[in-house]
This record gives structure tokens, sequence and C-alpha cells, in this order.
């Protein structure tokens, strides 16, 4: 369940979007055969550019959201031109990886150049406040779209990736908390499966950036656990994300309360409670970790 169900998007909103990815596409000759004056098409030239120092075809595949069958054609048509060799992995021959050859790596240099000066030609037409501005915008946008194109996924509390996910969390937590953390104390799998709650794992890009357990304390009562988000997706929202999803959860689960408890060095973990509405309570469980302890009602149908 993603939360944009929640809250309708305005036509108008989806018609800005499409008119300013059409401008920025146009502008930028996305949609030229010779993308930067190169003969070249912006998908042969993306993947040059992302195979970088190597990488195997499956992790590129991946990464690119590409169909097997369109990459093994961009792929093929890139070694005839000489642009690229595929190898068998030397740890695992079942892996294929794909590397520049020196011709291909002249290529992406003169690309990279070509690009800057697309992007200084830009820049040099406005003055130092509206690059500025700009500059900022972009920001805020590629912060947006990163946040909106995550996904957060119900999935079994047994799941390699939830286990995964809890795996790096007691990891951060064990660096943060002053006594360390045991992993005994990481919730199990019967705990947040099924009726008895929920395990979300965020993805970005196929690869688990974040999770959020659920599990029920009590008739009409359950508790939210091990909301956690990998460093490089932090500072987008994602928590808060998780935290609506187990939300949701709860009233579906028939809970009409969620708690939590959190430690004391989480201040930024406290200061998303408030502002998500929750209130701090006195201690209701004894937990050696837990030196705040919040409590939400739930609405229904929130």
């Amino acid at each position: 369940m993603e939360p944009g169900h929640a809250h309708p998007v305005a036509r108008e909103q989806v018609r800005a979007l499409r008119r300013f990815n059409r401008y920025f596409t146009r502008r930028i000759g996305v949609l030229d055969d010779h993308y930067l004056g190169q003969d070249r098409p912006l998908g042969e030239a993306r993947l040059l550019f992302e195979i970088g120092d190597g990488v195997s075809l499956r992790e590129l595949r991946s990464r690119l959201g590409l169909d097997a069958g369109y990459l093994s054609r961009m792929t093929k048509a890139l070694q005839s031109q000489g642009m690229v060799r595929v190898r068998v992995h030397p740890a695992d021959n079942r892996l294929r990886t794909i590397e520049l050859t020196p011709a291909g790596r002249a290529e992406v240099d003169e690309q990279n150049r070509r690009a800057d000066a697309l992007a200084e030609g830009l820049l040099d037409a406005l003055d130092a406040d509206r690059r500025a501005q700009l500059i900022e915008a972009m920001a805020t946008s590629q912060r947006l779209l990163r946040l909106a194109a995550i996904t957060v996924e119900l999935v079994d509390g047994a799941a390699p990736d939830a286990r995964a996910c809890l795996d790096a969390y007691a990891a951060d937590i064990d660096a943060r908390f002053p006594e360390g953390f045991d992993t005994s104390d990481l919730v199990k799998p019967e705990e947040v499966s099924g009726d008895a709650g929920a395990f979300f794992v965020a993805y970005e890009e196929g690869r688990p950036v974040g999770c959020g357990a659920l599990r029920r304390l009590e008739p009409g009562v359950g508790e939210i656990r091990h909301v956690w988000v990998h460093h490089e997706a932090r500072r987008l929202g994602l928590a808060r994300r998780i935290l609506t999803e187990l939300e949701r959860a709860a009233t579906d689960h028939g809970m009409k309360v969620v708690r939590l408890d959190t430690h004391r060095t989480l201040t930024e973990a406290q200061a998303m409670y408030r502002a998500s509405g929750y209130t701090e309570i006195p201690a209701y469980v004894d937990h050696v970790y837990a030196h705040h302890w919040f409590e939400k009602r739930l609405q229904p149908g929130g």
C-alpha cells in the first residue's frame, strides 16, 4: 500500500510535472539520436556512463531498470563498435561483467566534457542569485523525486530483505548507543507477520533502503519497532513514509492505539514522532534501550 492513495493527485499537478519533463528532456537533447552531438542515442550513452570502472550485467540491469533483452542488444552493439568488453566474473562463472575499452573510456570522457559545457552554458545565462536559486530548486526536486520513486512494500518478517534490514539497523544502533546493542532485542519473524503484525521494507531501484516493524502488544494496541533508513536515503522524508505505512497496517489489524519507545541518543527520531502526532507517555514496558515512550491514537480509515 502506497501513501499517495490517501491524497488524490490534482490533474493540474500531473500536467505540470509532464510539462516540466517535456521541456527538460527537449532542452538537454534526450530525444536526439545524436545525444550531446555524438553519434550515439541517449540509451547507449547512458550505458557507457554507468559502466564506469566495470560492473556486472546483472547489477547494471537492476540499476537502470532495463529489460534483459534490451540490455543484451545494446551490449552487443557497443561490443561490435569496440566500446566495451564482456567477460566472465573471475569469482563467479554465472556472472558476466562489462567494462570499457580505451575507445569507450575516451568517448565517456568526451561525453562528460560536452555535458559540462552544456550545463555551463545554461548557467552562464543567469546571474549568481538566479543560479543559486536554480541549483537549490533542482536539489529539492531531486530529493522529492527520489522519495516518490521509492516503494514501501509489505514483506514477511522472515524474508531475506527484512532480516538484512534488521541486521543493518542493529549495526547502526550498536554504533550509536553508548552501551551497544544486543541483537536478541530484534523482533522475531512471527511477531511481525500475518495477523500478529507487519513488516515493511523500502526499496530504491530494487535495493532495500529502509524498514519498520509492527507487532501486537495487546488487543487493540500495537507497537512500532525498528524504523530504520539507510544513511544514503536519509533526509528524504522516508522514515515518515514508513511510519505512515505502519500506522495504516495497525488500523487494518484492528488496532486503535500504537506505542513505541526510543533511546535518548535518537533525538531526530523523537522529533519525528512528536511531529507525527505522537504524545510522550510514562513507560509502558521495561525495555533496556528505552528512555522515552510515545503513543498515538489512530483515526479509523486514516
